[in-house]
């Protein structure tokens, strides 16, 4: 298969794409040059038709599981015993989704591309408690998947803007169609 050097050796070529892909994913429209966004568009293409793919491809359960009780404020309730401070736990439904191994084995494929995000809160005050991991394979089989089932390829598209300020590569706008 043919594909683009980007003048970089390959291992700082693939970091270069799973990021790009990984923001793309993230925010469904990124600004690069044009080459990169061909590459780009392939292997994000890709990742869409395995979500596509596997999209309703899980059965939902019944679980129990023991929640902290909390008060108003949003802190756990502790009752003292045998002179310690214990939390107090509530045992609560929950209905979980678990993935049949073919969705499973495409979840895998894509966390291979895709890297680890985590959501900052832009407020300044509690930033790094309140921060979030991202499930980017949930986003494509949940959000994105849905919208391109009737489709048979082109989830992409790219935008030319024109020149970059400092060496004048072409720019592209890649999103998601």
């Amino acid at each position: 298969m043919e594909y683009r050097k980007l003048g970089k050796n390959s291992s700082q070529r693939k970091a270069l794409l799973r990021n790009q892909v990984t923001a793309l994913i993230l925010k469904e429209k990124i600004v690069t040059t044009e080459a990169r966004a061909k590459e780009v568009r392939k292997i994000a293409e890709h990742l869409i038709t395995l979500a596509i793919r596997e999209k309703d491809n899980f059965t939902v359960e019944k679980v129990k599981v023991k929640v902290p009780r909390k008060d108003k404020d949003g802190k756990r309730i502790k009752e003292e015993k045998d002179g310690k401070k214990v939390t107090v736990y509530d045992e609560v439904e929950k209905e979980i989704k678990k993935d049949m191994p073919s969705r499973l084995h495409a979840r895998r494929q894509m966390l291979k591309v895709l890297y680890p995000v985590t959501e900052v809160p832009q407020e300044g005050s509690q930033r790094k408690r309140n921060t979030r991991k991202v499930d980017l394979p949930a986003k494509l089989f949940d959000e994105i998947a849905p919208r391109y089932v009737d489709r048979k390829g082109g989830y992409t598209r790219i935008v030319k803007i024109g020149p970059r300020h400092g060496d004048a590569a072409m720019e592209a706008l890649i999103e998601l169609a």
